[in-house]
Formats: structure tokens, C-alpha cells, sequence
């Protein structure tokens, strides 16, 4: 006869309720499986987003910039006009004799004919031989018609901050800018480069260099990166003893500030390249490595009323 035995303790129901809530292992296993399949999702995101900046470069589009048409009188003299000069009355040569009938009638309205003389020659004295004309409105430069606008050699400045001379150097290289330097009673143009490295010389003529008709650019007063310039200079064993130092731009670079420029000026609501009177550029580290040249100020031209 089997007997039955029913349990009500405590401890056992309470045993039998732990067993019941623990932790299974596939509970477990499941979870880790979770967490990697997270993992790896982020991670795989992360190098997409490295890819996607690295493979796809997003710039500012490019500006469709005038062509700048730089008017210059050259050699001739400053005023508010640009008339031919007429010559004097002395330099007139007399093609014909005239007849007595012809002389007769010239001397009855030789006051008439005489104030006309004048008025066309555009002279106070019949007698003289220069003229009176009253100069050429152009601004200083190379003698051409164009636009009554600042050159770029004029209007641009270049800034660069640096703590030393090889940053100041590596500046230099990157932008693919020559030192050089001209005059001190030496004919040729010395040019330095691979400044950040080891610098080299090598020497050209002006007429070369006109030829490459390359920006220049040049100090107005003295600096610690003049100084630079001049040690940059003589260790490429160029001599600068009473010269002038220069900046040589590439053109490249020139298209660029121009650029940068034109768009800095448009964000100010100037579009026209004959408003700008001064744009100061300066050299910063690019955020995608190297160097960038930013526009830092800008002034404008009063208009003409």
C-alpha cells in the first residue's frame, strides 16, 4: 500500500520558484549574439561615414569670374581727360601757297579766321608748339584701355601666421610659392624653393619671367617673416645684401584668391570685382590638412556720383 506524502514547506516551494526564474543559457547566448549584431552595425556605419567623406569631397561651386581688363596711361601725363593733344601752330606745314583772291579774302576775316585758329587748335597762342592738352584720365600702370578697376596687385595682401620658420616654410612649399630676388646691382632674377626641405637656387632673367606673367607679391615694412624670407633665401645661397625680396604666385593659387574673392564679396552683397578696393588674405591649417588661404577683410570702393 503506497502511501502519499504532500509536502507544504516553505523552503522547498521557495527553492523550486529560484530554479524556475534563472537565467537559461540560450537567454544568454541570444543576448551576446544582440549586442555584437549592435557592434558591428556601428562599426560598419562608422566606416561608411569615413568613406563617403574621404571618396566625395563637398566644395563650394565655382564662381564665373569677369575678366579683368586693367586700364594704365603708361607714360603719359595725369589728368582728368584723355584727349590727343593737338599740335601747335608752329608745327602746321603749309601744304600750298595760297592764291591773292584766297589771300584777300583771309585778310577781310582775318578775325574770324584767326578765333577759329584758336578754337581748334585748342591753344592760347597761335605761336605755340605744344599744345594745351589736359592729360589722361587712366590710372598708373601699363599703357591699355579697360576697366576703371584696382589691379590685383594693388588690392590683394597676404597674410601668414607662423611660429617658426620651417611651419612658415612648409606654408610656402604647399602653395607652391617662390622666393626671389631682384636688383642690388645683379641683372638676373634668384629664384628659392623646396623651402621646407632643402632649399635650391636657380636664376632666370626678367624677360623670362614676364613671360610666365606670374603674380608677385612684396614687403612694405619689416617683419620676423621677412627675416625668414631673407634666411630662406641665403641658405638656398641666394645673396639679398640691398635687394628687393619677393613672392612669386603660381597661377593656380591666383585662381584660387580670386575665388575666395569674389565670394567673400558676393556674401556682402558686392558683385562686381569693381567695387573692391582692398582684400586682405590669410593663410590658416585646412580642416582636411594643409593650408588654405581665407578672406579676412574686405574693403569697397565709394561710388562715383
Amino acid at each position: 500500500m503506497s502511501t502519499i506524502t504532500q509536502s507544504n514547506s516553505p523552503q522547498l516551494a521557495k527553492a523550486q520558484g529560484a530554479t524556475s526564474l534563472r537565467t537559461q543559457k540560450v537567454d544568454v547566448v541570444a543576448s551576446l549574439l544582440m549586442a555584437g549584431l549592435v557592434i558591428v552595425g556601428l562599426l560598419v556605419g562608422l566606416l561608411f561615414v569615413i568613406w563617403l567623406t574621404e571618396t566625395f569631397t563637398w566644395k563650394a561651386g565655382e564662381i564665373t569670374l569677369e575678366e579683368e581688363r586693367v586700364a594704365g596711361r603708361g607714360d603719359h601725363a595725369e589728368g582728368f581727360e584723355r584727349d590727343i593733344e593737338p599740335p601747335g601752330a608752329e608745327e602746321v606745314e603749309e601744304l600750298s601757297e595760297p592764291t591773292l583772291a584766297e589771300t584777300l579774302e583771309a585778310v577781310t576775316e582775318a578775325a574770324t579766321s584767326v578765333a577759329a585758329s584758336l578754337d581748334s587748335v585748342d591753344s592760347q597762342s597761335p605761336s605755340s608748339n605744344t599744345g594745351n592738352g589736359r592729360g589722361d584720365s587712366r590710372p598708373p600702370g601699363p599703357l591699355g584701355d579697360g576697366d576703371d578697376i584696382v589691379p590685383r596687385f594693388e588690392r590683394w595682401e597676404l597674410k601668414f601666421q607662423a611660429k617658426g620658420l620651417r611651419p612658415y616654410a612648409a606654408q610656402l612649399d604647399f602653395y607652391k610659392i617662390e622666393l626671389g630676388c631682384i636688383g642690388g646691382g645683379i641683372t638676373q632674377v634668384d629664384y628659392a624653393f623646396n623651402l621646407s626641405t632643402s632649399p635650391q637656387k636657380r636664376s632666370g632673367t626678367s624677360a623670362e619671367e614676364n613671360k610666365t606673367a606670374r603674380l608677385y607679391f612684396m614687403w612694405r615694412q619689416e617683419g620676423p617673416l621677412k627675416e625668414y624670407d631673407r634666411q630662406l633665401l641665403s641658405q638656398a645661397t641666394v645673396p639679398t645684401q640691398g635687394r628687393q625680396l619677393l613672392k612669386f604666385i603660381p597661377k593656380p593659387l591666383e585662381d584660387q584668391l580670386a575665388q575666395a574673392e569674389m565670394r567673400f564679396a558676393k556674401s556682402k552683397g558686392h558683385n562686381t570685382v569693381k567695387e573692391i578696393a582692398k582684400t586682405i588674405f590669410e593663410s590658416r591649417a585646412a580642416s582636411a590638412g594643409g593650408y588654405e588661404f581665407v578672406v579676412v577683410d574686405q574693403r569697397y570702393r565709394v561710388p562715383q556720383s
